[in-house]
């Protein structure tokens, strides 16, 4: 990855056209808001695109216990909750 830039969320807003070629060439910017990062502007291939929906298998027993002995039950408490 090259260099990152860090600009204001005004300037970087005047300078859309310009961040969106910059990153085509394989650069990065951080958008920033009273000094704290909130946004980045970078080449698509740095991005994780998902080919769609992921397995569940592996998280496959993973809440086992979550909603008590009875789940059934426990579920049936809290969507009482909504009648109240």
């Amino acid at each position: 990855m090259k260099k990152t830039r860090y600009l204001g969320a005004e300037q970087a807003r005047s300078q859309l056209p310009a961040l969106l070629a910059e990153a085509t060439k394989g650069y990065c910017t951080v958008i920033t808001r009273h000094g704290k990062s909130v946004a980045a502007i970078v080449p698509v291939d740095h991005v994780a695109l998902s080919g769609g929906q992921q397995s569940m298998l592996t998280v496959a027993g993973s809440g086992k216990g979550l909603w008590g002995r009875n789940s059934r039950s426990t579920l049936r408490l809290l969507r009482g909750e909504w009648d109240r």
